[in-house]
């Protein structure tokens, strides 16, 4: 089964509270396992979701100010910079972690180093396992 690994882009100052924060950008990340998605920003955020419950992704045209882990209503953002931001529509539902509380995801918005890199991975054909 391939593993396929994406970090969370973070700027340099961020980078920095994060760390302090116990928010190491080496435990942040999005990794494609199979069919199987999983968001992780340390202790602070995480989901697993199959991917054929992203129903769409496309990047995010506006730079947040906010870094960190932000949502309400089913709408997450999960970054470490305004840039590389990409926005996964998830149908149905999906259920995420919040700080150890769970929280719905509808549409998860997430900061990557390799967006296209993502991208292409989340479109690429699912392959039957033998």
């Amino acid at each position: 089964m391939t593993h396929t690994q994406f970090f969370i882009r973070f700027d340099g100052w961020y980078e920095f509270l994060s760390t302090l924060l116990l928010l190491p950008p080496s435990a942040c990340y999005v990794s494609i396992s199979g069919d199987l998605v999983e968001v992780r920003m340390g202790w602070a955020f995480s989901a697993r979701v199959p991917r054929t419950a992203i129903t769409s992704v496309a990047p995010l045209r506006k730079s947040p100010l906010s870094r960190g882990v932000h949502g309400f209503a089913g709408r997450w953002l999960v970054n470490g910079s305004g840039r590389g931001i990409l926005t996964l529509d998830l149908k149905p539902a999906q259920r995420g972690s919040v700080m150890g509380f769970p929280v719905r995801l509808r549409e998860l918005q997430v900061s990557v180093e390799d967006p296209d890199g993502l991208v292409a991975a989340l479109s690429a054909p699912l392959t039957a396992s033998p």
